[in-house]
Formats: C-alpha cells, structure tokens, sequence
C-alpha cells in the first residue's frame, strides 16, 4: 500500500516537473490583440549604490540618471509630432532589492513620467535586475502593440533575485526575438552584461554624467525611435491586423539580418 502510494506521488510529481518545463519554455502571449506602435519600459537602478558620487560630478548617480532620463524622453515629443498616428506608449520602472512599477505602460505622457523621475525616492537596498527585466517584460506583453522594447540603465551587478543572464536569454527565447533589450552601464564595466549582445540587444558604457546622456540618446532616439519611423512596418492595404503587421515587422527585420 504505501508502495503504491509512493508510486502514485512520484508520477505526481513529474507530472509537475514536466509541466513546470512547458510552461518555461512555451512562448509568451500577449493580454490581447496587437497592433501599430512601440512600447518601451524604462528600468532604473534604484540600489544603494546609485547614491554614490558620479564620477566628475557632485551629484548622486541617481540624480544625474534621473535628469539623463527626462532629457532623453524629451525626443518623443518631436517623434510624436512627426508620427501621430504611430502610438508610443511608454513605462517606467525602478528597482533595487525588488521592482517597482513607477508609471505603468501606458501612452506617452510627458508630465506623468517628469513627475514620476522627480518622486523616486533614494536609493537604497541590493540589485534585482533580472527580477526587473522580467517584470518590464509581463507589462510588455499587455502593452497592445508589436514592438517591444526594455531599456535598462544600471551601474552595479545583480545581488538579489535570477540572474539577468539567465532572464535575458528566456525572454529573447520565449518572445522569439520580440523583446528588445538594452543596457546603458552607468559607471560599471559594461562587459558585465556582454550576455545582452548575444540575444541581438545591445549594451554601451557610460563612465560620468555627458556619457550617460549620449548612450541613452544613442539608444533611445537613434535606436528605438529610429526603428518606430521604419517605413517597413505599415498597415497592410486590406487589413489592419496583428497578423499584417506582424508579417511586414518580421520581413522588414528579415532584410536587416
């Protein structure tokens, strides 16, 4: 009888194990349909460290990556003159010992992030970055469109929580290239995250404050926003779709390969 009953849990068992392994390996779904525009969340280290000096600077490293921050965004405003039919939605996060959703994804609003990046507390606790990779990454998935973008500024390494290697490559496997990913290294050798390279994003140093700005500019209005005025992904001329556009956004990465 208690064979049996071993027999039993055993089977149980890897009937949970083997479900557990689907589930980490099945592809993300989206909350609901997708469409034209481009989503991106903004994830800042908010860990003890970032009270430190910057370097060449009297200011906290989170006071000059919050002002970098507010001057980067500030190029979606002439985006969206250009472009107001393409939708850019964006978030802001913040995490340290854990995550913190500071503005949920949600349509551009200048107002909202500027006064969201003027409340953020000081920092203070340990570094979750894989944990905020994988929260930036379930928002994502309810944004609503297709492109799909985790901008990550940084400047110490994962203390708490999966490792961000580990997170980066699921996310990059499980949204099949998807998910875009993005490292700024603010004051911390950017090799640390060359893991971010090997799943087609992309990390870049920034040593002290006229650093920081230049990358995140580089990234942000010369990457992201760059990509969103892509003339290859458009409505297609008898459908407006997800599956349209998800057809014209693969052929117009396919080309760039």
């Amino acid at each position: 009888m208690i064979a049996g009953c071993t027999s039993r849990d055993e089977k149980d068992g890897e009937d949970q194990a083997f479900t557990a392994q689907l589930a980490s390996e099945a592809k993300y779904q989206s909350a609901g349909d997708e469409g034209l525009g481009a989503a991106v969340a903004i994830v800042i280290d908010n860990s003890g460290s970032m009270n430190q000096p910057a370097q060449g600077d009297t200011r906290p490293k989170y006071l000059v990556a919050r002002d970098a921050v507010a001057e980067m965004l500030a190029a979606t405003d002439s985006f969206v003159a250009k472009r107001p039919d393409f939708p850019i939605k964006v978030g802001l996060y913040r995490f340290a010992s854990g995550v913190t959703p500071v503005v949920r994804i949600q349509p551009y609003d200048r107002e909202a992030l500027r006064a969201a990046l003027e409340g953020m507390p000081p920092p203070n606790g340990g570094t979750a970055i894989g944990e905020a990779l994988d929260a930036a990454r379930r928002d994502l998935y309810g944004a609503g469109v297709i492109r799909k973008y985790i901008l990550v500024i940084t400047d110490g390494e994962n203390t708490e929580g999966r490792s961000p290697e580990v997170v980066a490559r699921e996310i990059a496997r499980r949204s099949e290239g998807a998910v875009r990913m993005h490292f700024v290294a603010f004051d911390v050798d950017a090799a640390k995250f060359s893991f971010v390279r090997d799943v087609r994003g992309e990390v870049l140093g920034a040593g002290n404050a006229v650093a920081l700005r230049a990358s995140l500019d580089s990234i942000y209005r010369g990457k992201i926003l760059a990509e969103a005025m892509d003339a290859g992904e458009r409505l297609a001329p008898s459908t407006d779709s997800s599956r349209s556009l998800r057809t014209s956004f693969d052929s117009s990465r396919a080309k760039k390969r």
